[in-house]
């Protein structure tokens, strides 16, 4: 008898999690491949997909009923928006690729960020909380909110990717190419950069937070990055309203060294101040969001109740 399973993609900047589960939401193997980015967008597409046949074989007889996958950008018909990571993303149809690679799987689409929001509402640390705030600090700066169990996703798919916020008055008017953008300052790849320059040498975002009780510069910098970052929550949290704000992300490593900043900063700045908590799968909310997707795309309308009905708000399948 052939066992019906969904699969899930978290295709990242640095690597790819490719995961399949029966029909329960059992996860039942998974695999972690690197990306390459210099080799460029179709061969990355290729080595995911490869490592997931490899995955779905390992299984025994099976039938692939469903595929959820998320990615870095704004996935769409003609390509991800806003996905400088891998050269070539940008014109990838990912939904198509996926269709041809596993045909007869219904196919669903989400950025990481809405994906790990909703396996956050759904299993852990946003559940029950209307409206609720998802912040990602990883390698980017990204955000998502649920509101009455759904993630909204906006008009292009683009809700909450304040990477793009403003970050002086001198900003505005001023196009995205023409001015530094909030992720250029405020993510995992903004703080080893400018580390990196004070170092002398590579410098991760890990090695920064470890490092700021030995280095006085260090923890110039980082004082610097969770006080901007506490500007944008702030003002985020006064137009959202949340109940709570979840924050997921490699980042979510040096919590300890996050939280007392920004706890205070919504203290004093939001009239209704939010509970504030770390993810309850703070590195792999992606994954389990595609797979969660890709089980949404099976199951029964009878299932149609109660917090697992958690829904992406485009109705287009972004």
């Amino acid at each position: 008898m052939r066992l019906p399973v969904v699969l899930g993609f978290d295709f990242g900047g640095t690597k790819m999690a490719i995961a399949a589960s029966d029909l329960d939401g059992n996860r039942l193997a998974e695999v972690t491949v690197p990306t390459v980015a210099e080799t460029g967008a179709a061969a990355n597409l290729r080595r995911g997909i490869d490592a997931a046949t490899g995955l779905l074989a390992s299984l025994g007889p099976n039938q692939l009923i469903a595929v959820g996958a998320c990615t870095f950008g704004i996935p769409g018909e003609s390509g991800v928006e806003l996905a400088p990571a891998i050269p070539g993303w940008e014109q990838l149809r990912l939904r198509r690729e996926l269709g041809r690679a596993f045909r007869g799987a219904a196919i669903r689409l989400a950025t990481d960020v809405k994906a790990a929001a909703l396996a956050e509402y759904e299993n852990g640390a946003l559940a029950g909380c209307d409206p609720g705030i998802y912040l990602n600090l990883g390698t980017g700066l990204a955000a998502a909110v649920v509101v009455n169990g759904t993630v909204l996703t906006g008009r292009n798919g683009a809700s909450g990717e304040i990477g793009y916020n403003l970050r002086a008055l001198t900003d505005v008017g001023r196009g995205p190419a023409e001015r530094s953008l909030l992720e250029e300052a405020v993510s995992g790849i903004a703080l080893g950069r400018l580390a990196s320059a004070h170092a002398g040498g590579a410098v991760t975002a890990t090695d920064v937070f470890a490092g700021i009780d030995r280095d006085e510069r260090w923890a110039g910098i980082v004082t610097a990055f969770v006080g901007e970052l506490a500007f944008h929550l702030v003002n985020l949290a006064i137009a959202i309203d949340p109940a709570r704000i979840v924050v997921g992300g490699g980042m979510v490593a040096a919590w300890d060294q996050l939280y007392a900043d920004l706890r205070q900063a919504l203290d004093a700045g939001v009239p209704y101040p939010p509970e504030l908590e770390p993810a309850r799968f703070p590195f792999d909310a992606p994954l389990r969001g595609a797979l969660s997707m890709g089980l949404a795309a099976v199951r029964p309308p009878a299932d149609a109740a109660g917090p697992s009905t958690t829904t992406l708000a485009d109705e287009r399948e972004l």
